[in-house]
C-alpha cells in the first residue's frame, strides 16, 4: 500500500453486504499506515463491529433519514470537519462520488468503470479477471501490485455476544450431537439465485450431519420447507436460525460449521471471512464475475453447458427465457456429492 505514514483515509462503501465483507482487505491494508474511517449503510455497518482496522463508522441512511440532498449535505459537513486527505470509493455511484467532493476531500480514488468516475481525481482500472476483493484492494495499492493470500483474506470479528447467541441456538437443538455441522443458506434477494432443492439436500444429509439454517426473517418460509423435509428422518437435528442472528453472529455460526452450502449471496462471503469450506451454487451468475468463495477447499457449482449463462450481473427477478434450467437441472445429488467430498476431507484432516 502506498501513502505517507499517519495519513487518515475514508472508505465509502454503501453497496451490498457481500461487498462490505470484500472491502475488509482494503481496510486492513490502509490501517497499516494510518486511521481508517468508513461510510456504511445501516445494514452493512454491523459487519465492521470489533474490526481493529476501523476507527469510526459513519452510518449513512441513504434511503431513510439521510435521503435526498439534505441528508447528503448533512453527512458531507460531518466528513469535512475531519479534513481527510483521501477517499476510496469502494461503491462507485454518483452519489458516493458527490459525497466525497462535497466533503472537500482532495484525492478521490475509484474505478474507471464507475458511474461517479468523472468526479474522481484518480481512476483505477477495473479488472474483470480479478476477484472483487483483489479489485478493491488494488484501489490503494501500487500499480500492478499483487496481493498475497493473507492480504486478500476478508476479516470479520464476531464477539462474545455473537458466540453466546450461536451457542444458545445449537445447544437447544442438539447439545450432545458431535456429528459435523452443515450450514444451509437458502435465501437471496434475487429470486433466480435461490436454488430450489435445499429440502431434498437436507434430507440427504440428515443421517450424517447436524444441519443449521441461516438467513433473515424473510427466509423463514424457506427454512420451514427444509425443516419439514427432514421431519421424518431418524436422528435429524435441524437448527433454524433464520431471523434470529445478526450478520456477525451468522458468521460465528458459519465458523463452527464443517461446510456451508449457499447461493451466490452474502453468506458465501461470510464464510470466506471465517475460513469455512463452501459449496457455492451459481445459477444465472458465475464466479468469474469476481464473487466466488475465498475459503480453502471451496467448491463452486453451476450448469456449465448452458449457453444462456450468465444472463445477469446480479440475478434477474425471473428467468429471461422462462425455463430456469440453470437451477432446475442442478439437482441435490450433485450438491450432496460436493458436500460429502468436503466432509470426507474433514475426517481425513
Amino acid at each position: 500500500m502506498t501513502g505517507a505514514a499517519g495519513d487518515s483515509a475514508l472508505v465509502i462503501q454503501t453497496s451490498f453486504l457481500g461487498d462490505m465483507v470484500l472491502t475488509t482487505p482494503l481496510l486492513a491494508g490502509l490501517a497499516r499506515r494510518g486511521p481508517v474511517d468508513v461510510v456504511a449503510t445501516p445494514a452493512n455497518a454491523g459487519l465492521l463491529a470489533n474490526n481493529p482496522a476501523v476507527r469510526e463508522i459513519f452510518v449513512y441512511e441513504k434511503r431513510h433519514a439521510d435521503r435526498g440532498l439534505s441528508g447528503l449535505l448533512r453527512l458531507a459537513r460531518r466528513l469535512r470537519r475531519r479534513a481527510y486527505p483521501v477517499a476510496y470509493l469502494a461503491q462507485g455511484s454518483i452519489r458516493s462520488a458527490t459525497l466525497a467532493l462535497l466533503a472537500g476531500i482532495p484525492r478521490r480514488v475509484g474505478f474507471d468503470s464507475s458511474a461517479g468516475r468523472w468526479l474522481y481525481t484518480e481512476r483505477i482500472p477495473y479488472r474483470e479477471d480479478r476477484h472483487h476483493a483483489a479489485r478493491l484492494w488494488q484501489l490503494a495499492a501500487p500499480a500492478n501490485a499483487e496481493p498475497t493470500e493473507e492480504e486478500l483474506r476478508p476479516r470479520l470479528v464476531p464477539g462474545d455476544a455473537e458466540e453466546t447467541a450461536v451457542g444458545a441456538i445449537l445447544d437447544a437443538q442438539s447439545p450432545d450431537d458431535r456429528r459435523p455441522l452443515v450450514v444451509l443458506a437458502p435465501g437471496s434477494v434475487w429470486a433466480t439465485k435461490r436454488w430450489p432443492y435445499y429440502p431434498a439436500l437436507a434430507s440427504a444429509l440428515a443421517s450424517r450431519a447436524r444441519i443449521a439454517i441461516i438467513g433473515g426473517a424473510d427466509d423463514r418460509g424457506l427454512a420451514a420447507e427444509i425443516t419439514a423435509g427432514v421431519a421424518g428422518a431418524a436422528d435429524a437435528h435441524v437448527a433454524d436460525a433464520t431471523g434470529r442472528l445478526s450478520l456477525l453472529a451468522s458468521a460465528a455460526l458459519i465458523r463452527r460449521a464443517a461446510v456451508l452450502v449457499t447461493n451466490d449471496s452474502a453468506p458465501l462471503h461470510l464464510a470466506s471471512a471465517v475460513g469455512t469450506p463452501t459449496v457455492a451454487i451459481f445459477g444465472p451468475t458465475v464466479p468469474e464475475f469476481g464473487f466466488g468463495p475465498l475459503a480453502p477447499h471451496s467448491i463452486s457449482l453451476g450448469h456449465r453447458t448452458l449457453t444462456c449463462r450468465p444472463c445477469d450481473r446480479h440475478g434477474p427477478a425471473r428467468c429471461p427465457l422462462g425455463h430456469w434450467r440453470c437451477m432446475r437441472e442442478l439437482d441435490e445429488t450433485i450438491v450432496a456429492g460436493a458436500v460429502e467430498s468436503l466432509l470426507g476431507m474433514e475426517r481425513g484432516s
